[in-house]
């Protein structure tokens, strides 16, 4: 891939994901482009399905066709202009405006790198759309939850855990070998990785999602404690809706545990690929600690790790990542933070 394509990759992606960008950059850069090109697709799979004030059907249209020039096939570009136009951010405006630039980035990939990426997409444009049907009649005024809780991992491996999956094949495939085990345990841990960061992010964002209409924590495990979807848009039910939180966010922790398995299960010497492995964990780690010991169904108190928190962990995963055991020190302090 030439560098002017890495360059347009890279001043897309600084503008519309600044944390996981610090990811990006530390991954070796045998692997860098082929993940970067994906995120980047993905980006603009989850532009189209979160623009606000475009129909349903239009938007799903666009994943669609914009999924199927992804996959190889023939077929118009989607119109992405009137949904462009309708974005507040003028990152998220450029990645309309220019999406039709990466699909052609494809082409400069191996086959075998091509077609994993191709599936990674269709899973989550997948994820996406089955998200957009679920939630077409969801309003501030009628939310809709997901149902049980098959559906809420379903969902987390369609739109993150397919992710570890991808990563994983990519480093098998560029930069080690692993025995059939090893391997079989790194796929399995990275889809963990996955769903927990998924899971981290909804725990996080429940009162926007309200907002927007959406619940993605199961009406049945509510019902076991006598909540509905509509009591969490009242700050003052955090208490009774603690337990049903607390389980969601030991949860996460513990697919966050598997991640630092996952980690501690790459070759010693894979510095790049351990480092961008460490800072997602360690910032999804600071997340839960500060949800557990805030109310997170205050929606005028977004919870976040600022960004000097951000280029506090940066620098510690830096100075970790050459020793495996400072490396699990530093995952074990900020699990337990």
């Amino acid at each position: 891939m030439s560098k002017l394509i890495h360059q347009a990759i890279d001043s897309l992606l600084k503008e519309t994901s600044r944390s996981f960008y610090l990811t990006l950059k530390a991954l070796p850069p045998r692997i860098r482009p082929q993940i970067s090109l994906g995120y980047l697709l993905a980006r603009i799979a989850d532009t189209i399905a979160d623009s606000k004030g475009g129909p349903t059907d239009q938007r799903l249209r666009a994943l669609e066709q914009f999924n199927e020039r992804i996959q190889g096939h023939t077929g118009a570009l989607p119109n992405l202009a009137i949904l462009a136009r309708l974005q507040r951010d003028p990152a998220e405006v450029q990645l309309l405006e220019n999406a039709a630039a990466p699909l052609t980035y494809l082409e400069q990939f191996s086959d075998a790198d091509r077609q994993l990426i191709r599936q990674v997409l269709d899973t989550i444009t997948g994820g996406q759309m089955l998200d957009l049907q679920r939630f077409a009649y969801a309003t501030g005024d009628t939310i809709t939850p997901l149902a049980r809780e098959e559906e809420l991992d379903d969902y987390t491996y369609r739109v993150a855990g397919c992710v570890g999956e991808f990563w994983t094949h990519l480093s098998l495939a560029h930069l080690f070998e692993a025995d059939a085990a090893t391997e079989a345990r790194l796929l399995e841990t990275g889809v963990r990785f996955g769903k927990g960061l998924q899971l981290v992010n909804i725990l996080r964002d429940i009162p926007a999602d309200l907002r927007m209409g959406r619940c993605y924590l199961p009406s049945a495990v509510l019902a076991e404690h006598d909540l509905t979807p509509r009591d969490l848009l009242t700050p003052e039910t955090i208490d009774r809706f603690r337990p049903v939180y607390d389980s969601y966010l030991d949860k996460a922790a513990a697919h966050l545990d598997a991640a630092g398995e996952y980690i501690g299960l790459l070759p010693y010497r894979q510095f790049r690929l351990r480092a961008a492995s460490m800072l997602p964990v360690l910032i999804g780690q600071r997340t839960l600690a500060l949800l557990r010991g805030q109310n997170v169904l205050d929606a005028e108190n977004r919870i976040k790790v600022c960004r000097p928190e951000i280029k506090q962990l940066t620098r510690q995963t830096a100075l970790a990542v050459p020793s495996r055991r400072r490396s699990q020190k530093l995952l074990d302090a900020q699990r337990h933070a």
